[in-house]
């Protein structure tokens, strides 16, 4: 059945990319008013986020978000036959030489990143650094054994090379003893795992909100700057991100500092566009107390 699928999918994504959008089109509604695609957990995470908001504002976002969510299956599996250059044009980088500058000085850099706008496309960084400079996103592997070999094909195709989380710590050491500069990936916007006696929370989004804090024990640790991936969408298969300073000394900031500022810097992006963030993935299941 997978090889049937992954054929099926192979085929599709030939199609150029105005035909693949109208399928997008095509598969909306069926998504959203037949098959309800965790419509439930999408219309309680917008509704709980804009409290200010009314009902028809509300469904608003939710349509526009899985109208979106269609783009971003076609865009991601697209990818299969991506050339460069077609990377290239789609995905705009700003601030680069921020990074370069730490890289200049002898120093990896994390990068906070989130599930907004097209945040596969990101992982075609590399094509956009001198040399042969890889990126280093940090990710699990699936349940799935096919699916987590696709996705790692895909992520890996224009030269990232994915780092499990399990051999990040160990992996980090590496490249320092060597003297490699690296920039980890870190998709920070997750709900972090565990009894919750150790969570951070914070306000976000109008709610109590337990944050992953793990890239900035990292960035502490091994004083790395950290660095905030702001991913915006410009059009119908376009994207720009630009990579916004959180910390720069991260040894100098207060506990939990660069923690809150990626939530605000995150929290700002969605309010300004929030039909653009996965509002499926169920960011809440922990209550405070």
């Amino acid at each position: 059945m997978y090889y049937l699928i992954y054929a099926s999918v192979w085929l599709i994504t030939l199609l150029p990319f105005w035909l693949l959008y109208l399928l997008s089109d095509f598969l909306y509604p069926i998504v959203y008013y037949v098959v309800g695609y965790r419509k439930k957990v999408v219309h309680t995470n917008i509704r709980r986020s804009f409290p200010e908001k009314s009902e028809k504002e509300v469904l608003k976002i939710e349509r526009k978000f899985y109208r979106f969510f269609c783009d971003l299956f076609m865009e991601t599996m697209k990818e299969m036959h991506f050339s460069e250059s077609e990377m290239r044009r789609r995905m705009t980088y700003g601030n680069v030489e921020g990074i370069l500058e730490q890289y200049a000085l002898g120093k990896s850099v994390m990068i906070m990143t989130a599930h907004y706008g097209n945040w596969e496309w990101t992982l075609g960084f590399p094509l956009f650094m001198p040399g042969e400079q890889a990126s280093n996103p940090v990710y699990m592997k699936q349940t799935s054994q096919h699916f987590d070999k696709l996705m790692y094909s895909l992520r890996s195709k224009f030269g990232a090379e994915l780092i499990e989380k399990k051999e990040l710590l160990r992996i980090m050491f590496r490249l320092k003893k060597e003297e490699k500069p690296g920039n980890f990936w870190m998709i920070s916007d997750q709900t972090p795992t565990g009894s919750g006696a150790n969570f951070f929370w914070t306000q976000f989004l109008n709610q109590d909100t337990a944050t992953l804090t793990g890239t900035e024990q990292l960035a502490v640790k091994f004083d790395y700057p950290v660095f905030y991936a702001d991913i915006t969408r410009k059009k119908r298969g376009y994207y720009h991100c630009e990579y916004i300073p959180i910390s720069l000394e991260p040894t100098k900031n207060k506990e939990f500092e660069i923690t809150e500022k990626y939530m605000q810097l995150l929290e700002k992006r969605i309010q300004n566009s929030p039909q653009f963030w996965l509002w499926s993935h169920r960011r809440w299941k922990y209550q405070r107390n």
